[in-house]
């Protein structure tokens, strides 16, 4: 397990859950996932000493939790050195790591989403919102730790953002080039599916909440808590989801000569015209991991294991009738300045049989658990409905205590557009 976060401690700790579960190594895992699994201390970035150190444990499966791998090749490298890993290759991994890639791929394939420019210099992006002013969104091209996207209400606030990112440079190389589009209207919903490139199985769906603060408001996260299912979709819609988008764009990046292979999470728009496509990303989302695992029923590590070596049709998978509701607990000062060193209590209190906590950013210091990151711990609670999935869930969140702590109370209970803009 390449990862130490809060999505990588929900993998390891499902795969451990498994009827035959497999002896796991994590690189470098964290304090949660050293319940379930060896940690070693490799970054998930050092190509070269984890390939080492599979071929000299003989792994046979490596699950890569986050995106900067993937993007950095690490899937080609493990492949190459004959290696099973679960995952994209870099090149199928440009879905996430470039919104003009797969803005193009998009439009290229008549896959449904909104209209939108990419631009590297102010002065054409200037003009462009200026004569098409009213709500839209201004993305950095590239990957920026969740701060690459601004919602705008108008065009001042679009200009604000175009004119940060390419003539300020505030977000780096990622936001030299910008992709603005129209701002879709409609409720989000992710959608993940596992594929080994010719096989789709659709794994599960949620609903996130991005915004720090109850009723959406406050500065975007990487995400503050989710929902597993969703419910009142309308009938036919998963559906209509993987027939119109998700089997589209497998389809599209095999014939862009990019097979695509792991984990596909797509976040959509779902407006009056049907769903659209906002985004990609090229593996499990956190927290939503956090929610859909728990409700993951049969062999976890086997249908991984066919998503790289094919037979995924085969895979034996069902789903819990039960909800999560999944609540970040988060440090002070996230996400601009987050603070760390707070001792966390209360974990072993919270913990139980609709209770899972789950680590994002801990560490163990003089022998005491502490925060040590914006994201600290997610707690995920089970119920046969949403209501009881979320009485669980705060029942155990106020059992964790640490100076500081931010957590939204209003998980599963979506804000309207128009709460959300009050």
């Amino acid at each position: 397990m390449v990862g130490g976060g809060g999505r990588e401690h929900a993998i390891a700790w499902r795969l451990a859950q498994d009827p035959e579960p497999p002896e796991i190594f994590a690189a470098p895992g964290n304090p949660g996932i050293a319940q379930v699994a060896t940690c070693i201390p490799l970054s998930s970035m050092d190509v070269d000493a984890l390939i080492g150190f599979a071929q000299g444990q003989r792994i046979d499966l490596t699950v890569i939790g986050p995106e900067l791998p993937l993007l950095a090749g690490l899937v080609d490298r493990f492949t190459a050195a004959g290696l099973a890993a679960v995952g994209p290759t870099a090149a199928a991994a440009e879905l996430e790591g470039s919104k003009a890639f797969c803005k193009s791929l998009l439009r290229t394939h008549a896959i449904p989403t909104g209209e939108g420019r990419v631009f590297t210099e102010f002065d054409k992006a200037r003009a462009h919102i200026v004569a098409a002013p009213g709500p839209m969104v201004v993305k950095a091209d590239g990957l920026c730790a969740g701060k690459g996207v601004v919602v705008c209400d108008d065009a001042a606030e679009a200009l604000a953002a175009a004119e940060r990112m390419l003539v300020h440079g505030v977000l780096g190389p990622p936001g030299r080039r910008i992709l603005i589009e129209e701002r879709l209207q409609g409720e989000e919903l992710s959608v993940f599916a596992l594929t080994d490139g010719e096989a789709i199985y659709r794994f599960g769906e949620a609903r996130d909440h991005k915004r720090l603060l109850d009723g959406d408001k406050g500065p975007n996260t990487g995400g503050m808590g989710a929902v597993s299912p969703v419910a009142g979709l309308p009938e036919g819609l998963l559906e209509q989801v993987e027939r119109e988008i998700l089997v589209p764009i497998i389809h599209a990046l095999k014939v862009e000569g990019r097979p695509y292979r792991g984990i596909l999470y797509a976040g959509l728009m779902l407006t009056p015209g049907g769903p659209k496509v906002l985004e990609f990303n090229v593996r499990f989302g956190d927290p939503e991991a956090q929610a859909l695992l728990p409700r993951l029923e049969g062999s976890f590590g086997d249908a991984l294991a066919r998503s790289v070596h094919g037979g995924l049709e085969g895979a034996t998978l069902s789903w819990s009738p039960r909800t999560a509701a999944t609540v970040v607990l988060a440090s002070p000062g996230y996400p601009d300045r987050p603070q760390s060193g707070a001792v966390l209590e209360g974990l072993e209190e919270a913990a139980g049989p609709d209770a899972l906590v789950f680590h994002a950013g801990t560490a163990l210091r003089d022998g005491r658990l502490v925060a040590a990151g914006g994201r600290v711990l997610t707690v995920t609670g089970l119920g046969k409905d949403l209501e009881a999935a979320r009485a669980a869930a705060y029942r155990a969140a106020d059992r964790i205590r640490f100076p500081g702590v931010q957590l939204r109370r209003d998980i599963g209970l979506k804000a309207s557009p128009a709460e959300a803009r009050a």
